[in-house]
């Protein structure tokens, strides 16, 4: 009764008093800021996603120019042997005199050029790049030679950025690189079928190219170069990495040294990224005398940074694994190594796999490191393997931004879309080895 009586004092159990009141209003504050805090990340990420997008998606389109061009035999194979080695002695300048003369007659014979433009604004819609893309096609195929093949080629850069809302008509009176009678050339040539825009399959595949040439630089040296880093990376982080945290969690005595060890790993997976750099080039290039730019190094640089990161996460892969699970493997007489390789490991390999693929992307986004070691180099040439020359696909970004030139922002932000769909690659692997672990267990 005494209960009862103290409950009628206070008030009725179904009427909130202050005291309710106030704690059932600092929850709903708290939920409110909870939803506030998620809607600024999703509109932080949206504007982000926008951002990127729609400054980089048209880098995956570019302008060409298709016309008739004559290939005459006395100027691209004087010797008439068709021998590619002879035929690779005529230069691009070769070339190029012989596609300006192309490109000036079919223009004039189509009868879209402005009255009073001069031949070489006629010849200046196409890229620099032109000459060495018709050379190569001749080379390749030297029974073109003697005919007139209809060409698809690069467009200038700036005729590119006309059609895409970059340069207009009063940009380009105060341009070096583009006359308005250029403008109203390559609007007349489009009408009539002579210039078209198209998915640009060069970005992904070409290498980089000089400040002149923005529409021809590419990601393919980048891309290799970053595939042949991740492997370096893979097949030394993950096995060092999951191999120590074993060790460490499941085999290693608890005493001073390993106190030690863990609290240096933490250490290190808080430096930050260019004092492994420093210590790449100081180890790798400076002192074992490996190339400078290569993927081997790179790999070897990113595998430092990479590894305290996976031993971290995996170690708390492991602990999350329930001791019951090591009692009864070891209750029923399995030895030590078997409880570890046949029950906890792939219990935690759900959570080894998920810190893996952190350690990766955030290795594959790394530029800092890269950048001492010599990759922001300006490399044309394929790797063929991992000790040869190469870039990255951040260290790439970074060398676009630094340009002038508008073109090399539009394929800066193109590389990071190139980018993020590497890692959303990455995580997709992630989750389906997540899945599958998960079911057999």
């Amino acid at each position: 009764m005494s209960d009862i009586s103290s409950h009628r004092e206070r008030g009725s159990l179904l009427v909130a008093d202050a005291r309710t009141k106030r704690r059932n209003a600092a929850e709903a504050r708290f939920r409110a800021y909870g939803m506030i805090a998620i809607g600024v990340a999703m509109a932080a990420l949206v504007t982000l996603l926008v951002s990127i997008f729609g400054n980089g998606s048209s880098a995956f389109r570019q302008t060409f120019v298709t016309v008739p061009i004559a290939l005459p035999a006395e100027t691209l194979d004087p010797s008439g042997s068709r021998d590619p080695a002879e035929m690779a002695k005529v230069t691009t300048i070769g070339y190029g005199n012989v596609l300006k003369a192309g490109v000036v007659a079919a223009v004039r014979e189509a009868g879209v050029a402005p009255e009073g433009i001069a031949d070489n604004d006629i010849s200046g819609i196409l890229s620099q790049e032109a000459p060495a893309q018709l050379r190569s096609m001749v080379l390749a195929n030297p029974e073109l030679i003697g005919t007139t093949v209809e060409t698809r080629l690069l467009a200038h850069g700036r005729i590119d950025g006309f059609f895409k809302g970059r340069v207009t008509m009063q940009s380009a009176e105060r341009d070096s690189n583009v006359t308005p009678e250029r403008l109203q050339l390559a609007t007349a040539m489009r009408d009539a079928g002579m210039m078209s825009s198209g998915f640009n399959w060069g970005f992904v595949t070409m290498p980089d190219a000089s400040d002149q040439r923005p529409e021809a630089a590419g990601l393919g040296v980048a891309i290799l170069g970053s595939l042949y880093m991740m492997a370096v990376v893979l097949c030394l982080s993950v096995p060092i990495g999951v191999a120590a945290s074993i060790y460490l969690e499941e085999f290693a005595p608890k005493n001073r040294w390993t106190d030690v060890i863990e609290v240096n790993i933490s250490n290190l997976a808080a430096v930050p990224s260019i004092v492994f750099g420093i210590l790449g080039l100081a180890m790798f290039i400076n002192f074992a005398h490996l190339p400078q730019s290569a993927p081997i190094v790179g790999g070897l640089v990113l595998t430092l940074m990479t590894v305290p990161t996976i031993i971290i996460s995996t170690r708390a892969a492991l602990k999350a694994v329930p001791p019951s699970i090591r009692d009864a493997a070891l209750g029923i007489g399995a030895s030590r190594m078997q409880t570890v390789f046949h029950h906890v490991l792939p219990l935690a390999m759900p959570g080894i796999l998920t810190g893996t693929i952190i350690g990766l992307a955030q290795a594959l986004g790394e530029t800092a490191p890269l950048l001492l070691i010599g990759m922001v180099a300006f490399v044309r040439d394929y790797p063929g393997g991992l000790f040869d020359p190469s870039s990255a696909l951040p260290v790439q970004v970074y060398n676009w931004t630094q340009r002038s030139d508008p073109a090399f922002v539009e394929r800066a932000s193109g590389a990071i879309i190139v980018l993020l769909v590497f890692l959303i690659c990455m995580n997709a692997i992630a989750i389906i080895l997540r899945r599958r672990f998960e079911r057999r267990w």
